[in-house]
């Protein structure tokens, strides 16, 4: 039985809920024909699944009933934690722009338990309906699963890695002066501090003390990390 006020009308909130429960129907009719897991999050109760197709719920062994009811906890229950923080930092950005023509995209690894082995998909994320207010209430996620068998595959995941790494070390390499980077390059080529030197046109005791400083900064003495460095930053 629906709520009324005096005059007879359904209340706002009760209004609201009808209005997510026909934009939803809408979704669903057309869910299972298409080739990627479907997802609605509700923006206003905190991201959490107001629903997923039935081949998602399928893949990840739970009701929607069940992932409905994990709230919020659901990011952290089915996706690697690393990009749960990127997605996050996402979604605020497609909020912030509150534009019906603005999509993200990312990369993400699911897996159904501790027990699997993580999956990639391709997901596309944009707003699917406001409130009265113009706020953003719901978002729709298409995600594609990435053939795990397909060279793109790997190739995806050390990019992902090297993004990775460039999150959790700026605040490092962001101490490293303009002539240290220069020293960093040539390191991650292989060049010897003589070779530096030569090129850079600086003493050979220059390029040693940027050297030792570098690798202080960088906290490491690595010369796989110091290369990672490198190429997680574009000097190689």
């Amino acid at each position: 039985m629906k709520l009324q006020n005096t005059s007879g009308d359904m209340t706002e909130p009760v209004m609201l809920k009808e209005r997510i429960k026909r934009k939803i129907a809408e979704v669903d009719a057309v869910s299972d024909i298409l080739p990627a897991v479907v997802i609605i999050h509700n923006i206003q109760d905190g991201l959490a699944v107001e629903y997923m197709s039935r081949r998602g719920a399928e893949l990840l062994g739970f009701t929607v009933d069940e992932i409905r009811d994990l709230g919020e906890n659901y990011h952290h229950r089915f996706f690697n934690s690393e990009d749960v923080e990127h997605y996050l930092v996402k979604a605020k950005e497609l909020l912030d722009q509150n534009d019906n023509n603005y999509i993200i995209s990312l990369f993400q690894q699911v897996r159904a338990s501790e027990q699997h082995p993580w999956n990639w998909y391709l997901t596309t994320i944009k707003i699917l309906m406001w409130d009265d207010e113009g706020k953003p209430l719901l978002t729709i996620s298409l995600a594609c699963p990435i053939d795990p068998l397909h060279h793109v595959t790997s190739k995806v995941a050390r990019l992902l890695e090297e993004n990775n790494f460039l999150r959790l070390n700026y605040s490092r390499f962001s101490k490293l002066s303009g002539r240290e980077q220069e020293v960093l390059r040539h390191i991650a080529l292989g060049k010897s501090a003589a070779e530096s030197a030569d090129e850079l046109c600086i003493s050979t005791t220059t390029v040693e003390t940027h050297r030792r400083n570098i690798k202080r900064k960088l906290n490491t003495s690595s010369f796989y990390e110091l290369t990672q460095y490198a190429r997680a930053f574009d000097l190689i």
